[in-house]
């Protein structure tokens, strides 16, 4: 992302200092990157379709062909557990992401096949991440899968909040930068992946 926006606004180096990252959109990370370097809310605007097919094209070039080292433990388990279960549990993606970063990370992390085209709430979608569960429900189906039957899973305060902009339930796993306690808003939270399974049982138990 730093790559091509810089190229984009014909720039050295973007100045990331200060822009935090985690549990946000890629466009929101970009927009506060180019401000810091001095980039005016105008440019940043009309030239935002520019950078995200340049962030598409950098990631694709200098994405490791195999990710599958990055996967949380529990993940691809949990996977295959929820999807046995179709009749209790459909998989989404909601990810602030850009739609084709986020599936090709997926297939080289090689948990792609879970997540079918047509589906999910991506950074692609929504500057905002508040916005993305929404924007999944509604693409999932019509009328827009009810809330009381989604649950948000996440590892960042952002994906909490996400989760209540939308008033779904969250899950929230201590496997990325964030520490139990920092993570206590989600309705469960959890060491790892490993044991989210009895949680989203318990959930659909008393929905």
């Amino acid at each position: 992302m730093r790559e091509a926006a810089a190229a984009v606004h014909g720039l050295a180096e973007l100045d990331g200092r200060g822009v935090e990252a985690a549990g946000r959109t890629d466009m929101a990370i970009a927009r506060d990157l180019l401000a810091a370097s001095g980039v005016g809310p105008e440019a940043i605007d009309a030239r935002a379709p520019e950078v995200a097919a340049a962030t598409v094209a950098a990631f694709e070039r200098l994405c490791p062909p195999d990710l599958s080292g990055k996967v949380a433990p529990g993940i691809p388990e949990l996977l295959a557990a929820l999807s046995g279960r179709p009749e209790e549990y459909r998989l989404s993606l909601v990810t602030g992401n850009l739609e084709p970063v986020a599936r090709l990370k997926l297939e080289r992390a090689g948990l792609g096949h879970w997540f079918p085209s047509g589906q999910g709430g991506f950074g692609s979608d929504h500057e905002s991440r508040a916005e993305l569960p929404g924007i999944a429900r509604r693409r999932f189906s019509d009328p827009p899968h009810p809330r009381e039957r989604t649950v948000v899973i996440g590892d960042t305060p952002r994906d909490i909040a996400c989760a209540r902009a939308d008033e779904v339930r969250v899950a929230a796993v201590a496997t990325g930068p964030y520490a139990v306690e920092a993570l206590a808003d989600a309705d469960a939270v959890v060491a790892d992946a490993r044991a989210l399974l009895p949680v989203l049982l318990d959930f659909a138990a008393r929905r």
